[in-house]
């Protein structure tokens, strides 16, 4: 097993929220490198807890900061995208907004109704704001 364990890939943690603004609209963010929308999120990093990465990219890449705890959807095999790849996925109804600024990962981050999202909205993304708003069962992929 040793011999084979540098071909072998680790899996992977990340977390994203669910920003879900007074009116019901979802906020997504537009990387500089990729063409979907997606929630704000990111890695989890070394030593770090899955709530912590998702309040970090919250504002780093959102410029959000929640004023009340963050509701746990689920977690979510995201496999089919990114082989041995997890997300932890949270729910924020209750933050204050600061200004956001482009940054050279974050080309814009706004808000949408539901039934108003942008063609390039990531297919899991979609899943998640569907099972939000329907309150049907969430799916144990992304």
């Amino acid at each position: 097993m040793r011999k084979a364990f540098p071909w072998i890939r680790g899996m992977t943690l990340g977390a994203r929220v669910a920003v879900i603004d007074e009116h019901g609209r979802f906020l997504l963010v537009k990387h500089t490198y990729s063409r979907p929308w997606i929630f704000p999120g990111g890695g989890v990093e070394r030593g770090e807890t899955c709530l912590d990465a998702a309040l970090r990219e919250m504002e780093e890449e959102a410029a959000v900061v929640a004023t009340a705890p963050l509701h746990l959807h689920g977690v979510f095999s995201n496999e089919a995208d990114f082989k041995g790849d997890h997300l932890v996925f949270y729910v924020c109804r209750q933050f204050r907004r600061e200004a956001f600024t482009p940054t050279s990962e974050i080309a814009a981050a706004e808000f949408f109704a539901p039934d108003a999202l942008p063609d390039a909205v990531n297919a899991g993304s979609r899943r998640r704001i569907e099972e939000l708003v329907t309150g049907r069962a969430a799916s144990p992929h992304w």
